[in-house]
């Protein structure tokens, strides 16, 4: 743990540590802590940084109304085409899956989703599966190709294109898309520091507790700190390092345990949604209060506890959306186009606090009406 006020951590680890735990999380806890306080209650200030993270709240919020491709394919796209897609062991990436798989049946496809406990060895496995199968793409999510080089370099040698997201890595040498990259998260960052000064009043003693076993976490926590840092000049930040062996079972303790020898702090911060499930009814239960809570990477968990008012608020991901670009990006290249307009397109991000909460039944899609923007792309409406 780092001394306070703190710097933000700047190394990221490499190593794919199993995530064989995060499969048994179930929802815990059914009380809150206290309701953010409103900002514009908040102490008068003329901090240009208060202004700016106000300014980014406000953009932040609102949700998308369009997807980010335009551009019709404009060809007949084939139907009986076979696609493997290889889960990371977590259940975003199955949503991610899910949601591919819905987009593919638009198109006539199939999909094969090919399990793995989220190790090297299962991942391997996994896509020497794949070139078993021989399909006519690999979507995956989650790895850098370091854990599956070789088995890249046999499907780049066999034509077969390899689609990923939400992965430390760019594209290219077997990569035919990469979305959600290192480029593209530090947003998620920026926009969850937003909200924690805003909520403070640039007064914020925060925490921000991150997994560092995912590399692709630590642009969010770069642009966390460096935000955070340029609009609240001399507030408190600390960053603790939680290992995944932590989540799904003694993360609501650690959490616990940091806010009785660190009174002070008002904000506490999650690299994602998963550290945060039992959190807030430990906090309640050891008699914690007056704690504002908001999480990186929301899931279906993390928007009931918004509704019941038990975190304040949380960084939606555009996982719908992806996985539609991913289908788009697939029909473009089976039409003989380049996959760049895919590649270029900037995926949609969106704050959620109980104000703009679209729905507390599951993930929900950013842009309402996705599905039917993507099908008019595709002919298909």
């Amino acid at each position: 743990m780092s001394s306070r006020p703190a710097r933000a951590v700047r190394r990221a680890l490499t190593a794919i540590i199993p995530v064989t735990a995060l499969l048994a999380l179930t929802a815990c806890g059914t009380d809150a802590t206290p309701a953010a306080a409103d900002v514009s209650q908040a102490p008068a200030s003329d901090s240009p940084g208060l202004a700016a993270a106000r300014a980014a709240v406000a953009k932040y919020s609102e949700r998308p109304a369009r997807i980010p491709v335009t551009e019709p394919v404009g060809k007949k796209i084939p139907e009986g085409k076979k696609i493997d897609f290889i889960l990371c062991g977590v259940q975003s990436c199955k949503d991610l899956a899910d949601f591919f798989t819905a987009a593919a049946e638009e198109l006539g496809w199939t999909v094969n989703q090919i399990a793995t406990q989220g190790t090297p060895e299962s991942v391997q496995a996994a896509y020497e599966q794949a070139l078993r199968d021989k399909p006519d793409a690999v979507v995956a999510s989650g790895f850098p190709r370091a854990v599956y080089a070789k088995q890249l370099a046999r499907l780049k040698a066999a034509g077969i294109p390899v689609i990923q997201s939400n992965a430390d890595d760019v594209v290219g040498d077997g990569i035919s898309l990469l979305k959600n990259g290192p480029k593209d998260v530090g947003i998620q960052g920026e926009m969850i520091a937003s909200w924690v000064v805003s909520d403070s009043g640039a007064k914020a003693d925060t925490v921000y507790f991150d997994l560092p076993a995912y590399t692709i976490l630590k642009p969010v926590k770069d642009g966390f700190a460096a935000k955070y840092q340029q609009w609240c000049e001399g507030c408190a930040l600390d960053s603790v390092d939680v290992p995944i062996t932590a989540v799904g079972k003694d993360m609501p303790d650690r959490v616990v345990s940091y806010l009785r020898s660190h009174p002070k702090v008002t904000h506490v911060v999650f690299s994602l949604g998963l550290l945060n499930v039992g959190v807030p009814a430990a906090l309640k239960t050891a008699g914690i209060t007056g704690k504002h809570l908001v999480v990186n990477v929301g899931d279906a968990q993390s928007y009931q506890y918004i509704q019941g008012g038990l975190t304040d608020g949380a960084m939606a991901l555009n996982s719908h959306e992806t996985a539609w670009l991913q289908a788009d990006a697939l029909a473009r290249h089976f039409t003989g186009q380049s996959m760049d307009v895919d590649q270029k397109a900037v995926l949609p991000n969106m704050l959620v606090t109980k104000d703009n909460l679209p729905s507390a039944d599951g993930d929900f899609p950013l842009v309402e009406d996705y599905q039917a923007q993507f099908k008019a792309l595709w002919g298909l409406s």
